[in-house]
């Protein structure tokens, strides 16, 4: 993997660090300096090569889930791998079909933007992982997801999120498909009838790493730092 310098972190909406107390479990300044860089250089990887990952190495960035936060300790997160040729077959129909509608909703230089996107990486990548969250499980016994049930959505994302960061940082590239009719997926993959998808994740070893986000390159988007700033009431 080629060593990235990138934009200084106040660019990418994070700030730089500056001379500050040590605060009591403190992790040191090398470190808190290295995880910023880490936040600012994942990337949605949509470009793979073919290259098998070794299933240890998936194994060690999937216990990360264990680490991550959950509503209630309920683990809401179902983790179906999709490996035969027919299930990737399925959801790959599913993509192009989703990707054709989404496609039909853009008109003049948005359609031709988005037309020259590639915005999968389900042919090339190696490891490629159905996301769901349970609804119903009994685990956590509904604490905090009584009044908003949409937390345990929430929780699966803050697992998938520290699975992407520990993934990064070995190297491993990970792209989010969500041009996908979900339903259609579950069905397809045969999975219980509560549980809902939340991602569809490729993963693999990318043909480069970029140090900016591929929709800022061609012009689609821009980040907006400000964004993060609380508002005040």
């Amino acid at each position: 993997m080629r060593e990235e310098t990138g934009r200084p972190a106040t660019e990418a909406g994070m700030t730089a660090e500056t001379e500050e107390p040590a605060a009591a479990g403190a992790f040191p300044r090398a470190f808190r300096a290295e995880l910023t860089r880490l936040f600012r250089l994942r990337r949605d990887v949509r470009h793979f090569r073919e290259d098998p990952v070794p299933p240890a190495l998936l194994d060690r960035c999937l216990g990360a889930f264990a680490s991550a936060p959950s509503v209630g300790l309920s683990e809401p997160w179902r983790i179906l791998s999709v490996a035969s040729p027919e299930a990737r077959q399925k959801a790959l129909a599913n993509f192009t079909a989703s990707n054709r509608a989404a496609l039909a909703g853009y008109s003049g230089e948005k359609a031709r933007l988005y037309a020259s996107l590639k915005l999968s990486g389900m042919r090339e990548a190696p490891v490629q992982l159905a996301v769901f969250c349970d609804e119903t499980t009994a685990k956590g016994a509904g604490l905090g997801a009584t009044t908003m049930p949409e937390m345990r959505r929430y929780s699966v994302v803050a697992g998938i999120m520290a699975f992407w960061l520990m993934a990064r940082a070995k190297g491993l590239g990970v792209g989010w498909v969500s041009i996908l009719d979900p339903e259609r997926l579950a069905r397809d993959l045969a999975v219980d009838e509560n549980w809902r998808l939340v991602a569809y994740l490729c993963i693999g070893w990318p043909k480069a790493w970029e140090e900016r986000p591929e929709l800022e390159k061609v012009g689609w988007e821009e980040r907006n730092p400000a964004l993060a700033r609380p508002i005040t009431r």
